[in-house]
């Protein structure tokens, strides 16, 4: 059975998960202590014969063994290995309870799209839930050994009322040396087509949306046969599993306490039990476990997934779902907070100080600003150039197309500012003349032609010409949709 211990730890408190080291059931301590009592047992064996058996040429040559098995032990890379290979087990775990076929949502719809309080319906609707959870028992039995020992064969699921023997002959009589975990599914496929010809199923709306949910189903079946099938790359648990027994192999004999006396570099303290040596090996080889129990969920491990305990649950529902509870409601009432403006379910003292809590409006809500911060500015003008009149930015704003009405626009601006200049000049002219009178200069200038503006410079390149308007529309276009089209551009 699972081991579940979150009620333990919902609340973060001092030491919290040291409640947890005393538990035995599920722990690492008995998945390893065996192992761990191996490695010292054969520690202690090599020590004491270091120090009673050797004769001191042996020790000697024991001794540079010891260091060399230590200097080199580090190469072994242990930690990056298992990193990865527990990463990619303990995913591959949770994906596979994912895919556990669970009943919960195709039983909300066979409840409400395979209608009739008769004989017949109920009928109707508890084979097709009895069919879904028969595909669910095959493949559980197919990869879990817990299930298979319950249902170790064909007649035991008969005898559990998963299958009738009618049932039973049309299943074996199918000529398929694969699993057949799928053929209830096909049969719930068939039944729901008949249902929809009887008007069981009113529409077929309702029959898509029920196969669909079946598809989902179906998946999730399917999903757990591929998982079975296609295991974790076997070379990729042999490296792991060689580089974490070679590491502590040579950790049995590089890791031994020397003669101080012999003055080897970090062999100044001799102790009998290597306390950190231990904790390393704690640490990977438990490392090791872990991906060794969670390799393959369907076992009867202690954290191994409850499957015959799934499938009794979701038996159990479905048949409630789709027979005792069809079409059985409640009396519609008003409820408690029919008149209210504002719902909000009450608190009992222990949650009473929620009350006093602000709801949560968002990160910036907390923002402030100084009040001259908040005011808006004007700015007025503020495109328009350092001694730039006004007129001259108009006439930057208005592109000189050729022939267009913005390039006319803006040539009659430039002639407007150069009379205006002129009568700016005459003007002055006038002014400084004696007597106050404007001197008459017309007559002696000849009469010149008024200069022609040269067009504005097209930064584009001189335009295609426009094509001559065509005639009336011939009398098998549909519309002049297209001849507009053509005028507009």
């Amino acid at each position: 059975m699972t081991v579940t211990y979150t009620a333990r730890v919902a609340n973060a408190r001092f030491g919290g998960f040291s409640k947890l080291l005393l538990l035995w059931r599920g722990s690492i301590y008995k998945l390893l202590w065996r192992e761990l009592a191996c490695f010292l047992g054969l520690y202690m064996a090599l020590s004491a014969a270091y120090r009673f058996v050797l004769v001191p040429e042996q020790k000697r040559y024991f001794e540079k063994l010891v260091i060399y098995c230590d200097q080199y032990a580090s190469l072994i890379p242990v930690s990056f290995v298992l990193g990865f290979y527990v990463t990619l087990v303990v995913n591959r775990w949770w994906n596979q309870y994912l895919c556990m076929p669970l009943p919960d949502s195709l039983m909300c719809v066979v409840a409400g799209t395979v209608h009739g309080r008769d004989e017949r319906g109920r009928l109707y609707r508890r084979t097709l839930l009895r069919y879904a959870g028969l595909s669910a028992v095959l493949i559980l039995r197919s990869v879990s050994t817990a299930v298979f020992k319950r249902f170790p064969t064909m007649d035991h699921v008969v005898e559990a009322g998963f299958m009738t023997r009618e049932e039973r002959k049309k299943f074996e009589n199918l000529n398929s040396s694969y699993n057949k975990y799928w053929v209830p599914c096909v049969w719930f496929s068939n039944l729901a087509a008949q249902a929809r010809r009887e008007g069981r199923i009113r529409d077929n709306s309702a029959l898509k949306l029920l196969l669909e949910e079946l598809t989902v189903f179906r998946g999730k079946c399917g999903m757990l046969f591929h998982y079975d099938w296609i295991s974790v790359p076997l070379v990729y648990t042999q490296v792991v599993t060689i580089a974490v027994y070679s590491y502590f192999l040579a950790c049995l004999v590089g890791r031994q306490f020397l003669d101080p006396a012999q003055g080897y570099a970090g062999h100044d303290l001799d102790l009998c039990v290597p306390i950190f040596t231990l904790l390393q090996f704690f640490f990977y080889a438990g490392w090791l476990k872990v991906a060794e129990q969670l390799i393959n969920p369907f076992g009867e491990d202690d954290d191994d997934f409850e499957t015959n305990f799934l499938i009794d649950r979701n038996f159990q529902v479905s048949m409630l779902a789709v027979d005792e509870m069809y079409d059985d409601l409640a009396l519609l009432e008003k409820d408690l907070y029919w008149d209210s403006a504002e719902a909000r379910a009450p608190y009992t003292a222990a949650t009473a100080f929620l009350l006093q809590q602000p709801s949560f409006q968002g990160s910036t809500f907390d923002i402030t600003l100084a009040k001259e911060d908040m005011q808006f500015q004007r700015l007025d003008g503020g495109d328009v150039r350092l001694g730039e009149a006004p007129g001259d930015f108009l006439q930057r704003l208005l592109p000189a197309a050729h022939g267009g009405a913005a390039g006319m626009l803006g040539r009659r601006l430039s002639l407007l500012r150069t009379r205006k200049n002129s009568c700016v000049s005459e003007a002055s002219s006038c002014a400084c003349a004696p007597d106050g009178a404007a001197p008459d200069f017309a007559d002696q200038l000849p009469d010149f032609p008024e200069p022609e503006l040269p067009p504005a410079p097209d930064p584009f390149g001189t335009p295609a010409p426009l094509p001559a308007p065509r005639g009336p529309a011939p009398p098998w276009l549909p519309s002049p949709i297209g001849e507009e089209e053509e005028a507009l551009s």
